[in-house]
């Protein structure tokens, strides 16, 4: 992307994502390993750099949200790491260099997904600790703790992977293909807006706004992939495309066809960047954000 800010943000996360894990003792090396494998692939940092520029947007210290922003890409290469195995999607690619599974097995991958995802939660309890002798800084972070874990869970992106999963194959509703990519993808790019919302001290409207932004391009994001999948390039997207059409899964194409598809993704990115249009040039980030994404080819 070509958003200075956004290359700022991404650059911190960049720098600092290996920093916050646990040390590994010797004899379990091999995990650390395969965690810093898939950390390391690259990746957009779409829901991280998106917690830093709420912070930052509401007034806060982007880094002292650094430990969440970091926590929630844990969440997220935990959750494409399982997403590759062969119980699930099956791919031998992302990011372009081969999956998790396929450099360390499966038995490997599962565990580092296991341990990213706890990783995750060690980060941010343990920044919690900093933060006993001072009240409203220790409730922010407890409610921004609180998002990411709902946005990752069974009321979030659990709950819309198991409905992707049972309705491959089988004559999906409109209303049920909203709810899994609501949950799917958008929940935890709207736990990172709400997360970094919350520690940067974000009032109550400025809260609502930015939750509804977040669910707009998470939407958004999803239906880009969908369309991605059918005629993007799989040497910029470093994985194969037709992965969708080949297991049968419910997407936008799927049901709405490819034209209706990328209208639906423009009136998404318009609803997005016009929910935050009343604040002007202080949300020049997320406009441009928004018009990325929209528009990514990868």
């Amino acid at each position: 992307m070509k958003n200075s800010d956004y290359i700022e943000y991404k650059k911190l996360i960049d720098e600092h994502l290996l920093d916050f894990l646990p040390k590994i003792d010797d004899n379990s090396i091999a995990i650390y390993d395969a965690m810093k494998y898939s950390l390391s692939a690259g990746g957009k940092r779409i829901r991280s750099v998106l917690l830093l520029a709420a912070c930052d947007f509401c007034g806060g210290d982007i880094k002292s949200a650094l430990p969440y922003a970091c926590a929630i890409e844990y969440i997220h290469t935990y959750s494409l790491i399982h997403d590759d195995l062969p119980a699930m999607d099956d791919d031998d690619l992302r990011r372009g260099v081969p999956t998790n599974h396929k450099v360390f097995g499966e038995a490997t991958a599962i565990l580092a997904g296991d341990g990213l995802l706890s990783s995750a939660f060690e980060v941010m309890s343990k920044d919690l600790l900093l933060y006993f002798d001072d009240a409203d800084k220790l409730k922010s972070r407890v409610r921004a703790m609180y998002e990411i874990t709902k946005g990752c869970g069974c009321r979030g992106m659990i709950a819309g992977q198991i409905a992707d999963i049972e309705a491959a194959g089988k004559q999906c509703s409109k209303k049920l293909l909203d709810y899994i990519h609501v949950n799917k993808t958008a929940s935890l790019v709207m736990a990172a807006v709400k997360a970094g919302a919350h520690i940067g001290g974000a009032d109550k409207d400025v809260l609502i706004n930015l939750t509804d932004y977040a669910e707009n391009i998470g939407l958004a994001f999803q239906v880009a992939d969908d369309i991605l999948d059918i005629c993007g390039d799989e040497a910029l997207l470093g994985k194969k495309v037709g992965a969708d059409i080949g297991k049968d899964k419910p997407t936008y194409p799927s049901l709405y066809g490819l034209e209706k598809s990328k209208k639906k993704l423009d009136e998404l990115t318009s609803n997005a960047i016009d929910i935050l249009s009343p604040y002007y040039d202080n949300a020049e980030f997320f406009t441009d954000m928004a018009k990325e994404l929209a528009t990514r080819s990868k």
